[in-house]
């Protein structure tokens, strides 16, 4: 069997498709359709086919006077969790806000509103991923009462009520517990927030969408979504 590299070497280079801005320098995209990116990006990267993104010196002149992301990330810190290339897109497209175990505190939330009240991004995920370390050790915290030097045990803190709440549900229990880590902060992004996030998801213009990440197979799942009204 011929290497994957020789096999796709006759293979030419997608260019990444950039979504246009608005006139006022915002995302023209729509809550769906920058989901629709994410989630087509994400199947070039589980077929191994990704784009080419605009690296030139031209985009970052461009990006020197101003950004308009099409999604705020919230996601992990782990190192296997590199949000640009599991969706295939280049400079000044996500707007990443990245903590161990995927938490919002008082700076991620800042980031957020500033992400939509600001910068104009129609789409906030947050992603968990498996075998997440954060969440395994509010797991054990839990389990075993354990404690950890310095300030990774107040880092663990805000996940223990997810690892609660998972208690008992079927399936791999850590999967659980990362899943109901990444829901609880969805739903306080979509029913407690400021309304400089509330407002705009009320008006239709802003969805927040619970996502996660295999790190065997690549793909990621956008598993808890806004129910149709």
């Amino acid at each position: 069997m011929g290497s994957p590299a020789l096999a796709n070497a006759g293979a030419r280079p997608v260019q990444a498709v950039r979504p246009a801005p608005t006139k006022d320098g915002k995302s023209a995209l729509s809550p769906d359709q920058a989901l629709a990116l994410l989630m087509e990006g994400n199947q070039a990267f589980l077929k191994n086919e990704m784009p080419t993104v605009d690296l030139s010196p031209r985009r970052r002149l461009e990006l020197a006077r101003g950004q308009a992301p099409f999604v705020a990330y919230v996601t992990c810190s782990d190192s296997r969790v590199p949000p640009e290339l599991l969706f295939g897109r280049g400079l000044g497209e996500l707007f990443i806000i990245r903590n161990a175990g995927n938490t919002i505190d008082t700076v991620a939330q800042g980031s957020l509103e500033f992400a939509v009240a600001v910068l104009g991004v129609p789409l906030v995920v947050v992603m968990g991923h498996e075998s997440c370390g954060a969440v395994k050790a509010a797991m054990d915290v839990v389990a075993k009462n354990a404690r950890f030097p310095g300030r990774i045990g107040n880092m663990v803190e805000p996940i223990i009520p997810a690892v609660l709440e998972a208690r008992g549900r079927a399936g791999d229990p850590l999967e659980a517990a990362c899943k109901a880590n990444v829901s609880r902060t969805v739903r306080t992004l979509r029913n407690e927030s400021d309304p400089l996030l509330l407002e705009p998801q009320r008006q239709g213009r802003l969805k927040v969408v619970g996502a996660y990440y295999e790190l065997g197979t690549g793909r990621v799942d956008f598993f808890d979504r806004p129910q149709a009204a």
